[in-house]
């Protein structure tokens, strides 16, 4: 036991003044006047803390009294948050996801969104020719999501749903697009939750959602209505498609990260990859949020259909303005290719 007490006393000696400066440099910083050290300070303050964190397993090796154990360890938590913990408050966070990060992170995936994009919008004129040619084809494309809306509706009942967000109960209108937007939200996520499966469920989705559009607005189209049925879309559609398209994107890169890693690991690819595209989807659920917002209430109560297209279109110039002129630069430890 003497020699044990010994041993710790001689340990200590030789190393409790670096111990001390740490505490003291720590102490500081968790006052909220770590902006307070100076230059040399926060030079010598990793150096510390490894120095700490060596003395604290040569402690654990030789078995060194439990207190000095707990004092160590109590010390090497402390420095260890200062140095490497959360600095930026919520607001700061809030900024730099919306100020670089979420743009950054679309632009780093540009070829997927667009691909997912160009499928989509394939899909649709697909749907759209086969419903014009036979509209048979109606009930096979879009099935139960049609709520009613069918080859056999009349053109005045087809009218009718897109006008008809005054009423004080919201009619067929509050119904129908609550499920579309509901819909559209589903695809969405699983768009991005499937690219794990190398792709090919996230390019199914979109192929499916692209043919049930163009059905639809094919079924319009022929009663004289694709115009009308446009602008009813198109106020909160631009945001939700578009959302549905940065989802199908991010699960596309994600496929192509595990596909192709290049010359790193498919663990080091999927692990970058991923990142970002996590980063896309957590900001497409805010358009997807958004385009509620939109649905709910503009175009429920706006029934002019040059202005439905106004707030459409202007949305989508301001999501475009937004993605193509954001700050440059991925978050730190963020990297993607095309």
């Amino acid at each position: 036991m003497k020699r044990t007490t010994l041993k710790s006393s001689q340990f200590r000696k030789e190393r409790e003044a670096s111990w001390r400066e740490l505490d003291a440099l720590v102490a500081r910083m968790e006052q909220k006047s770590g902006v307070a050290l100076g230059p040399s300070e926060l030079m010598r303050l990793p150096t510390l803390y490894r120095a700490a964190l060596s003395s604290l397993s040569v402690a654990r090796a030789i078995s060194l009294d439990r207190s000095l154990l707990g004092y160590l360890e109590n010390l090497a938590n402390r420095a260890y948050f200062q140095i490497y913990g959360p600095r930026a408050s919520l607001g700061e966070v809030l900024g730099e996801f919306f100020g670089r990060s979420w743009p950054a992170a679309v632009r780093a995936i540009g070829r997927p969104i667009l691909l997912s994009i160009a499928v989509t919008v394939l899909a649709a004129l697909a749907g759209y020719w086969l419903t014009m040619a036979d509209p048979e084809w109606f009930y096979t494309l879009v099935g139960d999501t049609a709520q009613g809306r069918t080859p056999a509706s009349s053109t005045e009942s087809l009218r009718e749903v897109l006008y008809d967000g005054g009423k004080e109960d919201g009619g067929a209108l509050t119904a129908f697009s609550s499920f579309l937007f509901v819909h559209n939200s589903r695809i969405a996520l699983l768009c991005f939750a499937l690219g794990i499966a190398l792709g090919a469920p996230t390019l199914l989705l979109l192929v499916s959602n692209g043919l049930l559009m163009g059905s639809f607005f094919a079924l319009y189209a022929s009663r004289g209505l694709g115009f009308e049925l446009g602008g009813w879309l198109i106020i909160h559609g631009g945001t939700e498609l578009l959302a549905v398209a940065l989802c199908g994107g991010a699960g596309l890169a994600i496929a192509d990260a595990f596909l192709f890693p290049g010359q790193k690991t498919r663990l080091q690819s999927l692990a970058e990859r991923g990142r970002v595209a996590g980063l896309v989807a957590l900001g497409a659920v805010v358009m997807l949020a958004i385009a509620g917002i939109l649905e709910g209430i503009g175009r429920q109560v706006i029934t002019d259909d040059f202005v439905r297209y106004g707030i459409g279109l202007a949305m989508l110039a301001l999501w475009s303005l937004y993605f193509l002129s954001g700050r440059r630069g991925l978050p730190e430890d963020g990297s993607g290719h095309d």
